[in-house]
């Protein structure tokens, strides 16, 4: 069988979570014996020019999510290659990305949907029309996805749930498809050495759903009352929240890790901490949980499925349940796990289990 995957996100954000999925059912589909074409976008001189399917025009790498390319890529060349190149099966494998015309030849096509954020919450934009017209373009490239794909693949059953309630026509076709999370090397780089012996760490900043200035004016206003709470790690942007808070004492911020960095921060925390008001899986906790981190997480979205239950949780609207979460990981109290329940509690979202997984949904989309 000749499967086509949009490799879009791969090209242009290659360490993103997103492009890591992709590759991970890249990797799926090819040992379940299919052949796997990748269709995307690049700049002159880009690797994926070779090894991708794409249009013969170049296309920068920050300008793949505008949407004069999209709508080319989409509507115009997208159609006429999957006809030409005889692909049974298309995956389209970031929340859109279905042709806008399906090709007769095309028996299923398939969208990955990781969650519905973009239609349901206020996301970081650089002004007001840049807001207006990409949020009107994700209703329309969504919303065609959503009622055109087969079946749709969604990481929890949160997301599942949150696009039932917009599109109520696709709950029969929706699974849950968990996300592939392999277990991060052990570190052999030293410790950071401009970092205290005990830290907490928090890993992604940029929406406002990940609730940071909520979680940095609590902890900041611990401290202040006396209580000894470690100090905060926070692997993003300091540009995600005001210059005040982004300065705060006992705050460090670090940017632009690679993989062997970023374990050594998930190995030498005392606790990872995600205040997220929603989220769609929660890819850091579980990178934690395989590190033998303990973690605190917030309540009311994918977080509740992938956390186990003995784990700390906090209601991330409350400031009395976050200061109480806090103070009582400051103590050394609650969710105590040992690392072996922690590791094997990320296991189940290992290779092994998500391409069992991605062999009986594509059974099922086939049938």
């Amino acid at each position: 069988m000749r499967v086509g995957i949009d490799y879009r996100p791969v090209t242009a954000a290659p360490h993103s979570g997103i492009a890591r999925q992709v590759l991970a059912l890249e990797q799926a589909l090819l040992a379940e014996g299919c052949e796997v074409l990748r269709f995307s976008m690049a700049a002159d001189g880009h690797p994926h020019r070779q090894l991708a399917i794409c249009p013969p025009g170049p296309v920068a790498g920050n300008g793949l999510h505008r949407p004069r390319a999209r709508l080319a890529f989409e509507l115009g060349f997208l159609p006429t290659a999957l006809r030409e190149q005889r692909i049974d099966l298309y995956i389209a494998t970031a929340n859109s990305g279905l042709p806008l015309r399906r090709p007769s030849t095309l028996r299923r096509q398939i969208v990955l949907l990781h969650d519905v954020f973009q239609l349901t919450l206020p996301g970081r934009h650089a002004s007001g029309l840049h807001r207006l017209v990409y949020g009107g373009m994700d209703r329309f490239l969504i919303g065609h996805a959503v009622r055109a794909a087969d079946a749709i693949w969604t990481p929890s059953q949160f997301s599942a749930g949150e696009l039932a309630r917009l599109y109520p026509r696709a709950q029969p076709r929706t699974s849950v498809l968990p996300n592939a999370v392999p277990p991060l090397a052990m570190p052999a780089t030293a410790a950071d050495t401009d970092l205290p012996a005990r830290y907490w760490l928090v890993v992604g900043t940029r929406e406002p759903r990940k609730n940071i200035p909520f979680l940095l004016q609590q902890w900041n206003a611990l401290r202040q009352d006396g209580h000894a709470l470690p100090d905060l790690v926070l692997v993003g942007d300091r540009a995600d929240v005001d210059t005040a808070q982004a300065g705060l004492a006992g705050l460090h911020w670090r940017a632009g890790l690679s993989d062997a960095a970023l374990s050594r921060l998930y190995h030498d925390a005392e606790r990872l901490l995600h205040p997220a008001t929603a989220e769609g899986f929660g890819l850091p906790v579980i990178e934690a949980l395989g590190c033998g981190t303990p973690v605190a997480v917030a309540t009311g979205s994918a977080l509740d499925e992938i956390t186990p239950a003995q784990s700390l949780r906090f209601d991330p609207r409350e400031v009395s349940s976050l200061r109480n979460a806090l103070l009582v990981a400051a103590e050394g109290r609650g969710g105590q796990e040992t690392a072996d329940v922690l590791i094997k509690a990320a296991q189940r979202f290992g290779a092994g289990p998500y391409r069992q997984r991605v062999a009986q949904l594509l059974r099922e989309v086939l049938q």
